[in-house]
């Protein structure tokens, strides 16, 4: 018997010990395999000292303040990194080649910074915050819509963004926090007590705006939205996100820096990054338990009450953040208080469903089936199986009943659904509209590349994924309703 035993544990400590060794050996090759990617340039590499952080807020206590900082921070990334581009890096799709068509001051307007459209007499003051690695390009086209009906709008560059990769490598949840309600503060005292003021957010920037509402809400001295947009929003992302963070630490550790990026990719884009840092997706995946823990503590069981109303667009396929999340994270923990979720769906035309995944219907039936729902519901779907036109499929709270009206646009024939990064662009959006005119300038939107598996630097589905949104025209009429900008004062 002792014998048995004796040889049951050395089965057992063997098979611990080849466990261990298996796990090591996978993590070398695994930390071989990260480290044999591209090399790490200056904008990767290099932080830049003059970049807003929360413990500036004492410092920075206005936008006037956060925008002189902010122009030391251009003035910094001029000498730091776009002087220092290597010969072999300047080349003409190079984001840091001051002489490169994708160079952000060769454009008319750099719109990495933040932008301030004003009214004369505004009707609404309104807020835009912009997505993780994006900058507030992504929210120019509603701003200049927004402007164009009296309101009286800020574009915030958050912090970390719209200069160099390596802004968002040690940059945390709470600085994005300080700045938003830097700008808030300035919006709304813009409009006075008189005037609404809102908040328009796109994925991380709509996770910022619910993270100030729920603080605001919960007794902290600042100005509650009285309407939120949301577009794509951050409210619930893998927990791959999470477990990457030991990735980031074993970089600190071991001083192997390749470690610290997720993807480290070609600077080709003027105002978005490529190359996406470990601690970026860390800081969206804590905000997003933030949201979800303020949320917990002021629901009494019934829904969180006070709740700025909420217009939320959501595609039904998003490979950046679930769209689940938003539905129960958010928008069941609100009290009935005119809330509402527009769900794009996917391309059902009859010829496009073999091509497409199973499973990705779940969402919408699911919504579609329940009459609890405290929000309205309204599908934008094709009008049937035959028809690439579309329709609007309204259900109201705690109803089965739905309303049909079909819409004035169509789905393009090559596009089978939108896609996380589309949502806040109009279809004719010089850089990533699918139909930008052809002007001669840079459209990556509408890039159609074809050749030999293997040759290009950047994965193929980058080009494939859909930039603009072909019922952008939808989107921006509900937006100017909700904001009620679309009559006469």
């Amino acid at each position: 018997m002792r014998v048995h035993i004796r040889i049951l544990k050395h089965i057992v400590a063997a098979i611990g010990y080849g466990l261990v060794g298996g796990f090591i050996l996978g993590l070398i090759l695994y930390v071989y395999y990260l480290q044999n990617r591209p090399p790490l340039k200056a904008w990767h590499t290099i932080e830049l000292d003059e970049e807003f952080r929360a413990p500036r807020a004492g410092e920075v206590k206005d936008l006037a303040g956060y925008l002189r900082l902010e122009e030391r921070l251009f003035d910094e990334l001029r000498r730091e990194i776009d002087a220092r581009v290597a010969p072999a890096d300047r080349h003409a799709l190079s984001r840091f080649n001051p002489e490169s068509v994708a160079h952000p001051e060769n454009y008319p307007s750099n719109w990495n910074r933040t932008f301030e459209l004003a009214a004369d007499e505004p009707r609404a003051g309104v807020l835009l915050l912009h997505g993780l690695s994006d900058s507030p390009y992504s929210v120019r086209a509603l701003a200049e819509s927004l402007q164009d009906h009296g309101a009286w709008v800020l574009g915030l560059r958050v912090p970390g963004h719209g200069t160099a990769p390596a802004g968002l490598t040690e940059i945390t949840w709470q600085d994005f926090a300080a700045a938003t309600r830097i700008a808030a503060a300035h919006v709304a005292k813009q409009v006075g007590n008189e005037r609404p003021f809102y908040i328009v957010g796109y994925s991380n920037g709509a996770a910022l705006a619910v993270q100030y509402s729920l603080a605001a809400l919960a007794g902290e001295p600042l100005p509650l939205p009285d309407g939120l947009l949301l577009l794509s929003p951050a409210i619930g992302i893998t927990r791959a996100a999470a477990l990457a963070v030991w990735q980031a630490r074993l970089s600190h550790v071991t001083g192997l820096e390749k470690l610290a990026w997720d993807s480290i990719l070609p600077e080709y884009d003027p105002f978005k990054y490529n190359s996406f840092p470990i601690n970026a997706g860390e800081q969206m995946y804590q905000l997003t338990l933030e949201i979800a823990s303020r949320a917990e503590r002021l629901n009494p069981g019934s829904g969180v009450k006070g709740f700025p109303p909420v217009l939320a667009f959501q595609s039904l396929v998003d490979a950046t953040v679930i769209p689940a999340a938003l539905v129960d994270r958010l928008l069941r923990q609100l009290a009935p208080e005119g809330h509402e979720l527009v769900l794009f769906d996917v391309n059902r035309i009859a010829a496009a469903k073999p091509f497409l995944r199973a499973g990705k219907e779940q969402l919408r039936e699911q919504l579609l089936a329940d009459g609890t729902l405290p929000f309205t519901l309204t599908l934008v779907t094709n009008l049937d199986e035959r028809s690439r036109g579309v329709m609007a499929r309204q259900k109201p709270p705690h109803s089965m009943a739905t309303k049909d009206t079909p819409l004035d646009l169509v789905w393009p024939k090559d596009v089978y659904s939108l896609a996380h990064v589309a949502l806040p662009f109009p279809p004719d959006d010089s850089l990533y509209g699918y139909a930008a005119p052809d002007d001669g300038g840079l459209h990556l939107g509408s890039l159609e590349m074809r050749g030999e598996n293997g040759l290009l630097l950047v994965k193929p589905g980058q080009m494939l994924r859909l930039r603009s949104n072909p019922f952008f025209p939808y989107l921006q009429r509900r937006m100017l309703e909700f904001f009620q900008l679309t009559g006469e004062d």
